[in-house]
């Protein structure tokens, strides 16, 4: 299956340096521009992300693409609370055919300690 990505709003959620969830909470908000009553939970993050009158100007028309890099660590010290994140994530781009969430492999300088060899 193929998907076309071109043209949509890239944002990134860089949680490089998170190790729970309210760190992730935050970095979701900064990244997406939630508004202030933003409630820094599961379910207002996957309300968010699958609301269109809150995405940022612009993702409307071309559709989102979020990428959340630097997750690693994150999913290596709260494994549960990482999986609660890939669900909601999961959830929010079933609900909303625009909205597409990526977990990028790359793009930090730490490596994964349990890693074979």
């Amino acid at each position: 299956m193929t998907y076309d990505l071109t043209g949509r709003l890239l944002v990134v959620v860089d949680l490089d340096g998170v190790t729970a969830k309210a760190g992730l909470m935050d970095r979701c908000a900064r990244a997406l521009d939630l508004p202030g009553w933003f409630g820094h939970n599961w379910d207002a993050l996957v309300d968010s992300l699958s609301d269109h009158t809150v995405w940022p100007d612009g993702a409307v028309e071309r559709g989102l693409l979020v990428v959340v890099r630097g997750w690693r660590a994150y999913a290596a010290a709260r494994p549960e609370e990482w999986r609660t994140a890939q669900d909601v994530f999961a959830e929010a781009a079933d609900r909303t055919p625009s909205l597409t969430v990526a977990l990028a492999l790359g793009g930090t300088s730490e490596q994964c300690s349990d890693r074979p060899g």
